[in-house]
């Protein structure tokens, strides 16, 4: 709608994870270096935890891209299944062919067999669980026993769990107190700061294609840092909306008060508060912007 009017290929702030918007910030940088390094470690589990929004999956797809050609993953998702199920998602991702109503003891003897081949073409095996906070404990277990498959030298699976904060407290239930020792590297994603959402609006900006001068000021950068604690999500939907109001009001410059009158329809209403006056400027100056778009059409 607006990537014309500021010199855009795309618009930079969309929330699907995209790695080429990936930006190395200290923590992202030190999350993705402690994969790196755990992965070629071929021991134990690895966990990543992070508040909603810090970039856990984008994370995960970067890991995935960067972890080179002697590395096989496996990436699940949604990881909120019962242990077969599981297994079987799992089998689907490491391209096991298994009968149909394939029993138990058949299935875990396939996957077996499938992580035996692929140690000897010399491949390490990552199995990547994002949402892993929400994985049933008999799944866990499940896996655990998974990993104790080895050959002389080094384990046949390694498992790295992408999870919220509530990962660790479901880690501490004692029916699974043998995983949490297996857990040999762990980081926690933190909130961007002021400086770091600087440099991140001007490289997803940069990554879009934008090659003109302050597009943000620094009244819009320093609010969108207050409202939205440094969690990229909201900076990206806030940023998203400033872009939307400003391109309404036919300006060139994101300011402080675009970002406030984003941040009133964002932020409050994640927080179950909405100030009715600021909410009704925002729709009416979103709806000018479509207004002001189709008019140029």
């Amino acid at each position: 709608m607006y990537s014309k009017h500021f010199g855009l290929r795309e618009a930079p702030f969309s929330i699907t994870p995209d790695t080429s918007y990936f930006f190395t910030s200290p923590h992202s940088q030190e999350a993705l270096n402690t994969l790196l390094v755990a992965a070629k470690s071929g021991e134990g589990f690895i966990k990543i935890t992070g508040e909603v929004g810090t970039g856990k999956t984008l994370l995960c797809r970067k890991f995935i891209a960067t972890i080179g050609p002697d590395f096989v993953t496996a990436y699940i998702p949604n990881p909120y299944l019962e242990p077969r199920t599981l297994m079987l998602a799992l089998a689907d991702e490491l391209e096991v062919p298994l009968e149909k109503d394939v029993d138990q003891h058949q299935l875990l003897k396939s996957i077996t067999n499938r992580l035996m081949d692929l140690a000897r073409e010399g491949k390490q095996v990552l199995l990547l669980l994002d949402e892993a906070q929400a994985i049933p404990t008999e799944s866990l277990e499940a896996l655990r026993l998974l990993t104790n498959l080895e050959t002389e030298k080094r384990k046949l699976l390694q498992i790295v769990l992408f999870g919220q904060p509530e990962l660790n407290q479901h880690l501490q239930a004692n029916a699974i107190r043998q995983l949490a020792q297996r857990i040999t590297f762990h980081y926690h994603l933190g909130p961007l700061s002021r400086d770091d959402i600087e440099y991140y609006i001007a490289h997803r900006l940069r990554v879009a294609g934008y090659t003109g001068g302050r597009l943000f000021s620094r009244a819009a950068i320093s609010r969108l840092y207050k409202a939205s604690g440094g969690i990229p999500r909201l900076v990206n939907i806030m940023a998203n909306k400033s872009l939307m109001l400003c391109f309404g009001e036919g300006k060139q410059q994101v300011s402080g008060r675009h970002v406030s009158l984003a941040a009133s329809d964002t932020v409050a209403a994640a927080r179950g508060v909405r100030w009715p006056w600021m909410a009704a400027g925002v729709s009416l100056l979103i709806a000018a912007c479509g207004l002001t778009w189709a008019l140029t059409k």
